[in-house]
């Protein structure tokens, strides 16, 4: 597309409540699959396996929504952020980059490979430190190795447990997990969509399966982040750090272990992006 008919940059504030929705909605909707996932992947005893038809049957309805609310407070607030910010990282490198390109299904900017994997990287990165303190707590919630009724209970026993540095537990592989994640989920994302816009018109559609396709990859290449960090901020006192944790899993439970929770994960992960850059590229129009 030529400078001359360059779409207008959508506003910030825009993007904000936009992204803010989407993940709140999404994060509400799937908040059973992030607890089944959890629950895989928490440490268990020597040749326990976790049986996903007995958690769910021991379940009511609404234990599977238990840590609904740190979920939504994390995945809403990290979405505005996340997006937001996200927006900027691309402007500033489309305009650094000059190429005055868009897609037909979308109001973004499309920039290069590099550039998508260094604008997400870092937006990511970004978000993701200021909101460790909520991704602990809603992980402990998700767990059934604590009992929390509120966020008061989680705070206090983090504080009681570790101090302050309890709420950044795990942040090693947390970003290990979500920088890599965001780049390589971003550059698939583009690439997706610039596939389909030359055999569709309807841009949800293509925006939402190369949503799909994006997370699937992503989520792949990361897992063992993920179980890494699950395992660090439920029991920190026996998973030291990433190193320790890591050569723990594989040394008693196998390389295997490291991707548990990962069917889990493709599934919420997968559907979180359809719905969450589907609606929010639809919104931000």
């Amino acid at each position: 597309m030529s400078s001359e008919n360059a779409k207008i940059p959508v506003k910030t504030r825009k993007h904000l409540y936009s992204a803010f929705i989407v993940g709140g909605i999404s994060s509400v909707i799937l908040q059973p699959l992030d607890l089944l996932k959890t629950r895989k992947q928490q440490k268990r005893n020597h040749n326990q396996k976790y049986h996903l038809k007995n958690d769910i049957k021991k379940s009511n309805l609404l234990d599977l929504w238990k840590g609904t609310f740190p979920s939504f407070l994390r995945t809403s607030i990290g979405s505005a952020l996340y997006l937001t910010s996200l927006n900027s990282f691309r402007h500033i490198i489309f305009q650094f980059e000059n190429n005055r390109e868009y897609n037909k299904s979308s109001t973004l900017p499309k920039i290069s490979n590099v550039g998508n994997l260094i604008s997400a990287s870092v937006a990511r990165s970004s978000v993701g430190f200021l909101l460790m303190p909520l991704t602990v707590i809603k992980t402990r919630f998700e767990s059934s190795l604590y009992n929390y009724k509120t966020l008061s209970d989680a705070y206090t026993d983090i504080m009681r447990e570790s101090g302050v540095k309890g709420f950044f537990k795990g942040f090693g592989s947390t970003i290990l997990r979500d920088s890599p994640y965001a780049g390589i989920y971003l550059m698939n994302y583009e690439l997706s969509k610039t596939f389909l816009n030359r055999y569709s018109e309807n841009s949800l559609f293509i925006n939402s399966s190369s949503a799909i396709v994006a997370a699937i990859v992503s989520s792949t290449v990361t897992a063992p982040f993920d179980t890494i960090r699950v395992r660090i901020q439920l029991q920190p006192k026996l998973n030291k750090n990433l190193f320790n944790t890591f050569t723990d899993i594989v040394k008693n439970e196998g390389v295997l272990n490291l991707f548990d929770g990962l069917t889990l994960r493709l599934i919420r992960k997968s559907l979180a992006a359809g719905i969450a850059w589907g609606v929010y590229e639809e919104l931000i129009k």
